[in-house]
């Protein structure tokens, strides 16, 4: 018998009792968990007090990036159409002051819950272990803890929650029938108007681009 058809006897045999990468079909449900990054885009209104420039002509706020946990489910009702929920533990951010008053430092901070809801658009066949997809939706953003600190300290802050248009792209790699590993990216139109005591309220833009890499489960 020739060495290489021992080895295609072989290769067969693994293939025969190595479970299919097969990826999904409808009903299937999808939990994805891994590091989720917040990278804020941001910009602000310029700072006034009675519709003056109380600060300086350019005194705005900046806002930091922050990485949490992050867990998202896709349930499949076709083999290529999904629908996909986000949830993360509470994002935490530091505000800082920026143009005019960057030398000031952090002036507040808040935490926040982005909920995403998104349709799911998988255009590979069901059989292959690669699963690229888009999806778009929208994002829920809801501000709490919110709290001034620095040259703000013990004025009262509040940030309005804010509903706006998200997008993302993934891929899944099936590793097995039901163990994978993912990637995504999305955007999201995050808006908020702060309120500030003593000062006028004026509109922050968070619009953060938003990175995960974990692990993907099917059920």
């Amino acid at each position: 018998m020739s060495r290489t058809f021992k080895l295609s006897v072989m290769a067969a045999a693994v293939m025969a009792v190595a479970p299919a990468a097969q990826a999904f079909e409808a009903g299937d449900f999808i939990l994805r968990a891994g590091v989720v990054h917040v990278a804020p885009d941001d910009s602000s209104d310029v700072i006034t007090a009675n519709g003056v420039a109380v600060l300086g002509s350019d005194a705005r706020v900046a806002v930091d990036a922050n990485s949490q946990l992050g867990i998202r489910a896709t349930y499949m009702f076709t083999s290529n159409l999904g629908v996909g929920i986000l949830g993360a533990t509470p994002f935490k951010h530091n505000i800082s002051g920026a143009g005019d008053i960057e030398s000031l430092g952090k002036i507040a901070e808040t935490k926040h819950l982005p909920p995403t809801l998104t349709l799911q658009y998988f255009p590979m066949h069901s059989g292959s272990a690669l699963q690229p997809y888009v999806g778009v939706g929208v994002n829920y953003t809801t501000f709490f803890e919110e709290k001034t600190t620095g040259a703000l300290s013990g004025l009262d802050i509040e940030l309005d929650d804010s509903v706006g248009v998200a997008a993302e792209i993934g891929l899944d790699y099936m590793l097995s029938e039901n163990f994978g590993l993912n990637a995504a990216v999305w955007w999201a139109d995050i808006d908020t108007t702060a309120k500030v005591e003593t000062l006028d309220d004026f509109d922050v833009e968070i619009d953060p681009m938003v990175y995960m890499v974990g692990f993907t489960y099917k059920f």
